[in-house]
C-alpha cells in the first residue's frame, strides 16, 4: 500500500477519534476523566494537524483557496433556498 493511502486513511482515523474524544469529554461528569479526555483530546488533534501538514507538504492533501465572490454566491443560494 502507498504512503499516501495509509496517511489518508490515518487521517480519518484521527479525525473520528477526535469525535468519540469530545463527545466524551462533553458528557463526562467526573472531573478527573473529563480531565484525561481533555488531555488526549489534544493529544489527537495535535497528531491530526501534524498529519495533516505532512500531508499537504507532500502534496497528497491539496487545499484549493476559494475566491470570496464564490462563497458569498454559494451563501446567498443556500438563504435563498431556505426562504422558499
Amino acid at each position: 500500500m502507498c504512503d499516501q493511502i495509509l496517511m489518508d486513511n490515518y487521517l480519518l482515523i484521527l479525525k473520528s477519534t477526535v469525535e468519540v474524544y469530545v463527545h466524551g469529554t462533553l458528557e463526562s461528569s467526573n472531573k478527573e476523566i473529563k480531565d484525561l479526555l481533555k488531555y488526549c483530546l489534544d493529544e489527537i488533534m495535535t497528531s491530526q494537524k501534524n498529519t495533516y501538514d505532512e500531508m499537504v507538504k507532500n502534496n497528497w492533501y491539496v487545499v484549493k483557496n476559494i475566491k470570496s465572490t464564490v462563497i458569498k454566491q454559494t451563501l446567498n443560494s443556500i438563504l435563498k433556498k431556505s426562504d422558499d
